[in-house]
């Protein structure tokens, strides 16, 4: 996949984001999240937010609460405000899921996480 290089390119441990559409009046952001093979974001919940989740490439494991799935390319899933959920890429490849988050607060500090591999509070 092509990405806009004119847009920042947000660098975290298990690999990147890349916000392709953000409006602070709309109610909602597009990102495209990339994960490096074998990492996972941290297990984590939002206030404000939910957040729409498509694979686009790669295999997902995703948790969402109690359940986890295995998803491949075409995959999507929904995580209601203040549920608790995790990405991880299990796959041979980079993991690139479209994010869309919908709610009255879209900053990155609404992050409540519970596990962290890299030790981020």
């Amino acid at each position: 996949m092509q990405y806009d290089q004119s847009l920042p390119k947000f660098v975290r441990p298990w690999g990147w984001y890349q916000n392709i559409h953000e409006d602070e009046h709309s109610g909602y952001k597009v990102k495209i999240i990339h994960v490096n093979v074998g990492e996972r974001l941290s297990l984590q919940s939002h206030n404000s937010r939910s957040e729409h989740w498509v694979v686009v490439k790669g295999i997902a494991e995703i948790t969402i609460g109690k359940k986890t799935f295995v998803c491949n390319k075409d995959s999507q899933h929904y995580i209601p405000t203040k549920e608790i959920h995790r990405l991880k890429n299990v796959g041979f490849e980079e993991l690139e899921i479209i994010e869309t988050q919908i709610g009255s607060y879209l900053g990155e500090d609404d992050i409540v996480r519970y596990e962290d591999d890299y030790g981020r509070r």
